[in-house]
C-alpha cells in the first residue's frame, strides 16, 4: 500500500489541477460581458472569448447582458396641473452601455431606474393639465427620455426609449369624455347630414334650372319655325299673286274682263260675313246685267 501511496498523492493532485483549472476557465458569450475583480479591486472587463481567471486571486464580480431591455412598469398615481389624478403605466427601453459603471455606479440599478422613472414622470405631468397630458405623449416620451438618459449615464445605462403605454384617468372624467365625444360626432353627422341635403337642394334647383332654359329653348325654336313656316306661306302667296298678276298683263286683258273679275271678287267677299258692300259705281251696271242674265238662266 506505501508503494502507491505516492502514486495516489499525485494523480489526486493533478485532478485537483484540472479541476481548479476548469472551474477558472471562462467562456464570455456574444452580447454579453463579465467585470473581474483582483483582490477586491476592479481589474478588467471580459468581452467575448475565451479568459483565465487567477485562482483565489480574481473573481467574476457581476455578469452583464449588453442586449437591449425592456421594463415595464405598474401604473404609478399622477397629479396634473389642474389636480386630476389619473393612473400612467410606462414602458422603458434600455442598454448597458458600460459594464463597470453599471456594476459600481449605483446599488440596485434596476430599481433605481424605477424610481426615476416614476419621479420624472411626475414631475413631468405636474407641469401639464389634462388635456395636454392626453395629447401630448410625444412631447412627454421625449422628454422622459432626455432626462433618463442623462440621469443614468453614470451608471453605464443608455435610456433607448420611452413610451406611455396607457393614461388611465378617472372615472367620472371618462365618463365626461365618452359624453363629450358622442356629443361630438352626434353634431359632425348633423352638419354631414345637413350638407347633403343643401347639395341635394342645389341639384335638384339645378335640374330644374335646366329643365326650364330646355323648355324655353323648346318654345323658342318652336316659335322661329311657326314663324319662318307662317312667313314662308306668304311668300308663296304672294308670290303666286304675282305670277298671276304676270300672266294677266300678259293676257293683255280689256276693261270688262278687269271689271268682271272685280266683280267675282266682290262675290267672294260678299260670301264672307261682311254686313255691308259698297260697289263702286262703274261696277254698278256690270253688276246689273250680271243679274239679269242670272235670272234669265234660271227662267
Amino acid at each position: 500500500m506505501s508503494e502507491y501511496g505516492p502514486i495516489i498523492a499525485i494523480a489526486i493532485l493533478v485532478i485537483a489541477v484540472l479541476i481548479l483549472l476548469t472551474r477558472n476557465i471562462f467562456i464570455v458569450q456574444q452580447s454579453r460581458a463579465y467585470v473581474v475583480e483582483r483582490l477586491g479591486a476592479f481589474a478588467a472587463v471580459w468581452q467575448v472569448g475565451i479568459h483565465f481567471k487567477v485562482p483565489f486571486i480574481e473573481r467574476v464580480a457581476k455578469r452583464v447582458s449588453l442586449k437591449e431591455q425592456v421594463m415595464d412598469y405598474p401604473p404609478q398615481p399622477v397629479i396634473t396641473k389642474d389636480n386630476v389624478t389619473m393612473q400612467i403605466d410606462t414602458v422603458l427601453y434600455f442598454q448597458i452601455t458600460d459594464p463597470k459603471l453599471y456594476a459600481y455606479g449605483v446599488e440596485h440599478p434596476m430599481s433605481a431606474i424605477e424610481n426615476l422613472t416614476a419621479t420624472t414622470l411626475r414631475n413631468i405631468i405636474g407641469d401639464l393639465d389634462l388635456e395636454q397630458t392626453l395629447t401630448s405623449r410625444d412631447i412627454i416620451n421625449t422628454k422622459m427620455r432626455a432626462i433618463l438618459d442623462e440621469a443614468t449615464d453614470p451608471w453605464g445605462i443608455k435610456v433607448n426609449r420611452v413610451e406611455l403605454k396607457n393614461i388611465l384617468p378617472p372615472q367620472d372624467i371618462q365618463n365626461s369624455m365618452e359624453k363629450q365625444m358622442k356629443a361630438e360626432r352626434d353634431r359632425r353627422q348633423a352638419v354631414l347630414q345637413a350638407q347633403g341635403q343643401k347639395e341635394s337642394q342645389i341639384l335638384v334647383a339645378e335640374g330644374e334650372k335646366q329643365s326650364a332654359i330646355l323648355r324655353a329653348d323648346a318654345a323658342k325654336q318652336t316659335a322661329i319655325l311657326k314663324a319662318e313656316g307662317e312667313a314662308q306661306a306668304i311668300l308663296e302667296v304672294q308670290k303666286a299673286l304675282a305670277d298671276s298678276l304676270k300672266l294677266l298683263n300678259e293676257a293683255a286683258p280689256n276693261d270688262q274682263v278687269i271689271k268682271l273679275k272685280a266683280l267675282e271678287s266682290m262675290q267672294k267677299i260678299a260670301d264672307g260675313q261682311a254686313t255691308k258692300i259698297i260697289i263702286p259705281s262703274e261696277l254698278q251696271g256690270l253688276a246689273g246685267l250680271a243679274s239679269t242674265a242670272k235670272e234669265v238662266f234660271k227662267s
